[in-house]
């Protein structure tokens, strides 16, 4: 399944990652548990964190740090 385009996305301190979906669907998504990958290192510095920006299915660091879109849908939770 292709997971629907991101239309927005919002990082928070925790490590929570709110993303809205073009087709109104709203989810939450926490990167805590992705931390331990050493893909992943830059984003423990909370300021490189919340550079995060929306990249047509998924969500992308400036470095090029991204998450499967499949993992950032199905394991967010509908807010």
């Amino acid at each position: 399944m292709i997971p629907p385009r991101i239309k927005s996305v919002k990082a928070f301190e925790n490590y929570d990652i709110e993303i809205e979906y073009y087709d109104g669907e709203k989810k939450l998504y926490n990167m805590q548990k992705q931390l331990i990958h050493p893909y992943y290192e830059k984003l423990k510095n909370i300021a490189y964190f919340l550079l995060l920006k929306s990249a047509d299915t998924t969500i992308e660091w400036p470095d090029g740090e991204d998450i499967d879109p499949n993992e950032l849908y199905e394991n967010s939770k509908s807010i």
